[in-house]
């Protein structure tokens, strides 16, 4: 069974006593911290913390522990949250008709390695209902044609502001979502580009780095921006390929590198250990 903890994030400007007043509030309420992270960026002076405090140590509720946390916040000027393990993020998973990555993270969910609940799958195909409803998961089929584009985004935006994700997921979802969309979910669309960002964005990066004789691919996991492929970076990493490698066979290990950059950089989410400041993350992995 899993620990039932609440997770605390936190930015703020940075100054002496921050570390001291979290961790001395915890210890008057009788909080038992089970994992801590700290950082100091040099450049903005901005302090990032994560605490992690179990729940059965507190004598109260997560609302009671966010109105006495108050106090602490307002006297350093803190941006902050605390989430409960118990209540599990919900997500939306959007896709077109590529399946490595959703079949990863279906895998990934139906055997609890990762804790999260799945409201619906969004695809602008059919091509992915049957795998889905196997699943007894929500289809829904939202047509993407080139005369109706907007009708397409206008209906996603209606389903989602029905389903009230925490987190929309883009697994390999060939579409670029408007700005409007994008703004109303600040760090909580998740994007995976078969790229290792900044090089190669936008269509066919495999072809493009064939053509560039590469020696690395990778994949980004990001967030998504009103800026195409420019969001705040979660995770990447990279795979070596040779002379010997054909696109295929780059679009191949690709697939495998995507699906686990996604999986690691949601479970960083999920589990509250990415924080963005500006356009960079801090991530305590």
């Amino acid at each position: 069974m899993a620990e039932h903890n609440f997770r605390l994030i936190l930015s703020c400007p940075d100054s002496v006593g921050i570390v001291a007043a979290v961790s001395s509030f915890f210890a008057d309420e009788g909080g038992l911290i089970v994992e801590a992270n700290h950082y100091r960026d040099p450049n903005s002076n901005w302090f990032y913390t994560r605490q992690v405090i179990a729940a059965d140590s507190l004598r109260y509720d997560l609302d009671e522990l966010k109105a006495r946390f108050g106090s602490v916040a307002s006297r350093f000027k803190m941006r902050w949250q605390i989430t409960d393990t118990a209540t599990p993020k919900r997500v939306v998973i959007m896709a077109s008709k590529q399946a490595h990555c959703l079949s990863d993270l279906l895998y990934r969910w139906r055997s609890k390695e990762l804790l999260f609940d799945i409201a619906a799958v969004i695809s602008n195909h059919n091509d992915l209902r049957s795998y889905v409803e196997w699943h007894q998961l929500p289809y829904y089929h939202l047509p993407a044609l080139p005369a109706n584009k907007q009708q397409h985004f206008d209906a996603v935006a209606a389903l989602l502001a029905e389903l009230q994700p925490d987190t929309i997921v883009l697994a390999r979802y060939m579409q670029v979502l408007p700005d409007t969309i994008c703004a109303q979910y600040p760090a909580r669309i998740i994007n995976i580009h078969h790229s290792f960002l900044p090089a190669f964005a936008g269509a066919k990066p495999y072809h493009q780095a064939a053509e560039r004789g590469v020696k690395l691919i990778g994949a980004t996991c990001h967030y998504v921006t009103e800026e195409l492929d420019a969001g705040p970076i979660i995770d990447q990493d990279v795979t070596r390929i040779s002379h010997h490698d054909a696109v295929d066979d780059m679009v191949r290990k690709g697939k495998d590198m995507e699906k686990l950059v996604l999986a690691r950089g949601l479970r960083y989410h999920l589990e509250d250990r990415v924080l963005v400041h500006g356009n960079k993350t801090i991530v305590f992995e």
